[in-house]
């Protein structure tokens, strides 16, 4: 099973999944730095704005790579995957006192 990119299914799944959780990683990370992590801080709404923008950051990286023909699943897939491991990132970072200086 190869698309037109000449890479395997199983391939192509192993790529997007690990892109995926780097930039939901990366995403809390810099939500944390940027926005703080105080109780008050965590209520803002810009963190998800940080994530939102490392969602669609990620659609033009897949395509530079040869992987970029997704259909409404893969799309909801990538946000998903995305949001839960921001969520997890940055909840671990909020509850733990970190201070990060953006």
């Amino acid at each position: 099973m190869s698309d037109d990119s000449g890479i395997s299914g199983h391939t192509r799944s192993v790529v997007v999944t690990t892109i995926c959780c780097l930039a939901g990683i990366a995403a809390g990370v810099v939500s944390a730095a940027y926005v703080g992590t105080d109780p008050v801080d965590a209520a803002s709404t810009t963190g998800v704005l940080v994530m939102g923008a490392f969602v669609v950051a990620q659609f033009p990286l897949y395509k530079v790579i040869g992987v970029g023909d997704f259909g409404v699943k893969d799309n909801l897939y990538v946000a998903f995957l995305t949001f839960t491991l921001w969520f997890i990132s940055y909840t671990v970072l909020a509850t733990s006192g970190v201070q990060l200086v953006a």
